[in-house]
């Protein structure tokens, strides 16, 4: 296992060994891929009803993928995005929640994850992700210092789509041509899943 990650039974929880903390300039494949291969339950922070944002995209992919993803925003507490209710903060939502996936400011990170620290053993929580243009030290550190896994300026969607292949047949050119297979499908690039996904 690769940056701090280890094996559980039944492969369903992600834990921290006594490792030293990760660099944040670059994640590996296989750190990325483990935390969506083992993820089933994205809580969304910021996620937005307009279907031109990309936390609507974001959602949307995911929710495609097989991931339960539950909006997160109080200002649309209450009502529905594709089809998910919507709560109006990370204290409001029911167990278990394996990621939480903060689509808000830099700024607005520390608090984000502050919550995600509070409520992690309530909610299951493993990992705090911070989006695209998102990155928060502070709230990094604080989160591996109380056990949880941090990835900051990345996508999930995005990653999802690199990692399993399915972006190369998107047209989008990943630097080179390789047979190797895809870390996030175990049968090729046709089925553009993680394994047990299904």
């Amino acid at each position: 296992m690769a940056q701090g990650l280890t094996k559980t039974r039944g492969g369903a929880k992600l834990r921290r060994r006594s490792t030293p903390r990760i660099s944040h300039e670059r994640y590996s494949d296989e750190y990325i891929a483990e935390i969506l291969g083992r993820a089933r339950v994205i809580a969304m922070v910021g996620a937005s009803a307009t279907n031109n944002r990309p936390s609507y995209f974001a959602m949307k992919y995911l929710l495609s993928k097989g991931y339960r993803v539950i909006p997160v925003n109080p200002g649309h507490a209450g009502q529905q995005i594709l089809g998910q209710p919507v709560f109006a903060g990370l204290a409001d939502v029911p167990p278990p929640v394996d990621i939480v996936d903060i689509f808000r400011s830099s700024a607005a990170a520390l608090e984000i994850a502050r919550e995600a620290i509070r409520l992690k053993d309530a909610l299951g929580i493993k990992v705090v992700w911070m989006q695209l243009g998102v990155r928060n030290d502070a709230a990094a550190a604080e989160a591996e210092a109380a056990g949880l896994h941090v990835v900051m300026n990345r996508c999930p969607k995005i990653e999802y789509g690199r990692l399993s292949g399915e972006i190369g047949w998107a047209g989008v050119s990943g630097g080179g041509i390789s047979s190797r297979r895809p870390l996030l499908s175990g049968r090729g690039v046709q089925s553009h899943v993680i394994a047990g996904k299904r």
